[in-house]
């Protein structure tokens, strides 16, 4: 009887495994249909402390001050 019984176990755990795998993917791809992807804007601060649309001039050299 208790190989039966840890039989039994094993396959209930792996049906929850697979269920909890399923939910997952399920999660993904409603967060991927749900996303807003790419409206996303930069903010920049210029010298005078202000926030700013538009990048620095140094912006593409950042060692240089």
């Amino acid at each position: 009887m208790a190989k039966s019984q840890a039989t039994f176990m094993k396959k209930q755990l792996e049906k929850n495994k697979q269920k909890r795998k399923e939910d997952k993917e399920q999660r993904k791809l409603d967060r991927q249909q749900n996303s807003a992807g790419g409206d996303m804007e930069l903010a920049y601060v210029n010298e005078f402390g202000e926030i700013v649309s538009t990048p620095p001039a140094n912006y593409n050299n950042p060692g240089h001050n």
